[in-house]
């Protein structure tokens, strides 16, 4: 199977619930619509540090993580993010690694849209058809 490319659009989570909650007028919702790469293999979605900053997220927990090839790589946790995928959303952290080359969209974020990679159209899609289902246990 190829590599699977998706768009999907990033906002800042906190900007999100200020403009819900009307409590600041003229507040805008940081966002960028990026190209990432669906990475069944990532556990979240990871960012780079160019668009940490452009949402505005904040750095929390610095960590030390280990790459597929087996390099230890220094990262952090950022903020709430909102990830958005045509009529799907849901709230995560992101990774920020430095020197990150592609935004990778992750185990975590596709499971909580009900997505997954459609092996024979080798594109995103919905896991149960168009309409989110949520299993509830």
């Amino acid at each position: 199977m190829s590599i699977v490319y998706t768009e999907i659009t990033l906002k800042n989570a906190f900007d999100v619930e200020v403009e819900a909650s009307g409590l600041a007028k003229d507040h805008k919702i940081r966002e960028t619509t990026v190209k990432a790469v669906v990475d069944t293999g990532a556990w979240t979605l990871v960012i780079n540090e160019e668009v940490r900053q452009l949402l505005g997220l904040r750095k929390l927990t610095s960590k030390t993580g280990t790459l597929a090839d087996g390099s230890k790589i220094d990262y952090y946790l950022t903020s709430p993010l909102q990830v958005n995928w045509k009529n799907r959303s849901t709230t995560c952290e992101a990774l920020v690694l430095p020197n990150a080359g592609n935004i990778l969209l992750g185990a975590i974020p596709l499971e909580a849209m009900d997505l997954m990679v459609h092996p024979r159209k080798e594109e995103l899609v919905g896991a149960h058809g168009d309409e989110e289902v949520h299993l509830v246990l």
